[in-house]
C-alpha cells in the first residue's frame, strides 16, 4: 500500500506541475482561460501576465518539494506537511474565489494525506 500512497503523492506533484504548465507557460491559452474561469483578454493584461506567471512558478516548486519529501528525504512528516498546505490554500480559494477550487486542487492531497496516514511511505 506504500506504492499507492507514492503514486498518489506523485500525483498530486504533477498535478502541481501542470498548474505551473498553465500559469506561466500557456498563461493566455483557451485551457487556461477554461480552467481560471478568466477570459482569454484579462489573462494578456500584463498586470495579470506576470502574477500568474510568478504563481506559477510557486505551484512548480511546491510540486518539486513534494517529491523531494517524498523520494530523497523519504519523510512522511515534510510530505504530510506540504499536503496538508496543499488543502489549506485549496480551502482558501474555494473560500475567497470559487468552491470548484476545493475539489480539484485539494482532492488529490486529500485523498494523498489519508493513504499516507494510512499506509505510510
Amino acid at each position: 500500500m506504500e506504492i499507492l500512497t507514492k503514486v498518489f503523492v506523485t500525483l498530486t506533484a504533477i498535478e502541481f506541475f501542470y498548474i505551473f504548465y498553465l500559469e506561466t507557460v500557456a498563461t493566455t491559452s483557451d485551457r487556461t482561460a477554461a480552467v481560471f474561469g478568466i477570459g482569454k483578454h484579462e489573462l494578456a493584461r500584463d498586470s495579470v501576465n506576470v502574477l500568474f506567471r510568478n504563481q506559477g512558478v510557486y505551484n512548480a516548486a511546491i510540486g518539486a518539494m513534494l517529491l523531494v519529501a517524498t523520494y530523497c528525504l523519504r519523510s512522511a512528516a515534510a510530505v504530510a506537511l506540504f499536503l496538508a498546505d496543499f488543502i489549506v490554500v485549496a480551502a482558501y480559494g474555494a473560500y475567497s474565489s470559487n468552491p470548484k477550487i476545493l475539489p480539484m486542487q485539494g482532492g488529490l492531497a486529500a485523498a494523498s494525506l489519508v493513504l499516507l496516514l494510512a499506509f505510510g511511505l
